[in-house]
């Protein structure tokens, strides 16, 4: 089972650049996007239904913001829009879609923004998160948690570390619950097959920084434990271009 992530910071502007080019030839079974910024009922159905998936739309009230979308070759066995949590399902940050071996979990967690002022938000969106996960485990459900967790965990997952400290994204706090899912024994699915540096999933706009690869790695495939023994592959997409990010993908036993 061959699946895929990817922050496309607007489905309309990355379908300018060839995003159904992109998904065809991937040949996926599901694929999940981030921060569409759009609704379904704005979109034209080659985006809605690319090549005939099935797809599950969880947007924002405000327009033009947040919102995720999970297209699916098989359909569901359910499907959950949020957490049960109002003010983080307000912002449209989390899909959930049942199948039979496991809970796929599409997420586009918040960024605590430049001075910091959506931290607190950021950490209550990430402890609801923990929590969410760990009651379904205890159901004896399998976990697939992917998306945009905008935070890298590691000095490893960023190109300047030293010079980050005080960043969003890089914050002591945002690493912490990192720690946290870890030691719950999630399983980082990228670092499970590749422990070597200079691999991202992020690159700022400005001119040069993604040609030098000058990033930070914020987009995750992350399993529990039991379903470790079902990993077969997990990559990165650095030359996908359309986004500040690129796709990730994760293929399962």
């Amino acid at each position: 089972m061959k699946l895929l992530s990817w922050n496309v910071n607007g489905i309309r502007a990355v379908h300018k650049n060839g995003f159904l080019r992109w998904f065809k030839s991937q040949d996926p079974d599901i694929v999940c996007l981030q921060e569409t910024k759009a609704h379904a009922s704005q979109l034209a159905e080659k985006l809605v239904r690319p090549l005939g998936y099935h797809s599950y739309w969880h947007s924002a009230e405000r327009p033009g913001y947040s919102g995720v979308v999970t297209y699916t070759r098989r359909r569901p066995l359910a499907v959950r829009e949020g957490i049960g949590i109002r003010e983080i399902d307000r912002e449209g940050r989390v899909l959930v879609c049942e199948y039979r071996g496991f809970v796929l979990i599409n997420a586009y967690f918040p960024n605590s923004q430049r001075d910091h002022s959506r931290l607190d938000y950021k950490l209550r969106f990430c402890n609801a998160m923990l929590r969410f996960l760990n009651r379904l485990r205890r159901q004896g459900k399998n976990i697939v948690l992917c998306g945009d967790y905008n935070i890298a965990h590691k000095e490893i997952d960023l190109r300047n570390p030293k010079q980050n400290q005080d960043n969003a994204g890089f914050l002591p706090q945002e690493r912490a619950w990192m720690d946290r899912l870890i030691k719950h024994e999630y399983v980082d699915c990228f670092r499970h097959f590749c422990e070597e540096p200079r691999h991202y999933t992020w690159w700022s706009y400005r001119a040069g920084v993604r040609e030098r690869n000058i990033g930070w790695r914020l987009d995750y495939f992350v399993v529990n434990p039991e379903l470790k023994r079902r990993l077969k592959k997990a990559y990165i997409q650095p030359k996908v271009r359309g986004s500040d990010h690129c796709p990730i993908g994760l293929e399962l036993r």
